[in-house]
Protein backbone atom coordinates (compact mmCIF):
# COMPACT_ATOMS: atom_id res chain seq x y z
CA UNK A 1 0.00 0.00 0.00
CA UNK A 2 1.35 3.37 -0.94
CA UNK A 3 0.65 5.86 1.83
CA UNK A 4 2.64 7.39 4.67
CA UNK A 5 3.19 4.84 7.42
CA UNK A 6 3.09 7.56 10.08
CA UNK A 7 -0.26 9.04 9.05
CA UNK A 8 -2.53 8.68 12.10
CA UNK A 9 -5.67 8.92 9.97
CA UNK A 10 -4.92 5.76 8.04
CA UNK A 11 -2.79 3.85 10.52
CA UNK A 12 -5.17 1.87 12.76
CA UNK A 13 -2.53 1.00 15.34
CA UNK A 14 -2.30 4.71 16.25
CA UNK A 15 -6.00 4.69 17.13
CA UNK A 16 -5.52 1.50 19.12
CA UNK A 17 -2.69 3.10 21.12
CA UNK A 18 -5.00 6.06 21.81
CA UNK A 19 -7.68 3.69 23.08
CA UNK A 20 -5.18 1.98 25.37
CA UNK A 21 -3.89 5.33 26.64
CA UNK A 22 -7.44 6.47 27.45
CA UNK A 23 -7.99 3.32 29.48
CA UNK A 24 -4.89 3.76 31.68
CA UNK A 25 -4.39 7.53 31.76
CA UNK A 26 -6.17 7.97 35.10
CA UNK A 27 -4.45 5.03 36.78
CA UNK A 28 -1.26 5.69 38.74
CA UNK A 29 1.51 3.12 38.94
CA UNK A 30 4.25 2.89 41.55
CA UNK A 31 6.76 1.35 39.14
CA UNK A 32 7.23 0.06 35.59
CA UNK A 33 6.08 -3.47 36.47
CA UNK A 34 2.81 -2.18 37.86
CA UNK A 35 2.24 0.02 34.80
CA UNK A 36 2.97 -2.92 32.51
CA UNK A 37 0.41 -4.99 34.39
CA UNK A 38 -2.15 -2.19 34.05
CA UNK A 39 -1.47 -1.98 30.33
CA UNK A 40 -1.86 -5.73 29.91
CA UNK A 41 -5.17 -5.67 31.75
CA UNK A 42 -6.46 -2.71 29.75
CA UNK A 43 -5.33 -4.33 26.48
CA UNK A 44 -7.23 -7.52 27.30
CA UNK A 45 -10.38 -5.50 28.01
CA UNK A 46 -10.52 -3.74 24.65
CA UNK A 47 -13.63 -5.14 22.99
CA UNK A 48 -13.37 -7.02 19.71
CA UNK A 49 -15.77 -4.45 18.24
CA UNK A 50 -13.11 -1.73 18.63
CA UNK A 51 -10.60 -3.85 16.71
CA UNK A 52 -13.17 -4.66 14.03
CA UNK A 53 -14.05 -0.99 13.60
CA UNK A 54 -10.38 -0.06 13.24
CA UNK A 55 -9.85 -2.78 10.67
CA UNK A 56 -12.92 -1.72 8.71
CA UNK A 57 -11.87 1.93 8.81
CA UNK A 58 -8.51 0.94 7.34
CA UNK A 59 -10.29 -0.76 4.45
CA UNK A 60 -12.41 2.35 3.92
CA UNK A 61 -9.34 4.60 3.91
CA UNK A 62 -7.60 2.33 1.44
CA UNK A 63 -10.62 2.32 -0.89
CA UNK A 64 -10.87 6.10 -0.59
CA UNK A 65 -7.17 6.58 -1.37
CA UNK A 66 -7.49 4.36 -4.47
CA UNK A 67 -10.42 6.46 -5.72
CA UNK A 68 -8.54 9.73 -5.17
CA UNK A 69 -5.39 8.66 -7.04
Amino acid sequence: MEWPSQSPDINPIEHLWEELERRVSDIRARNADEKFSQLQTAWAQIPQSVLTNLFQSMSSCYRFSRVCN
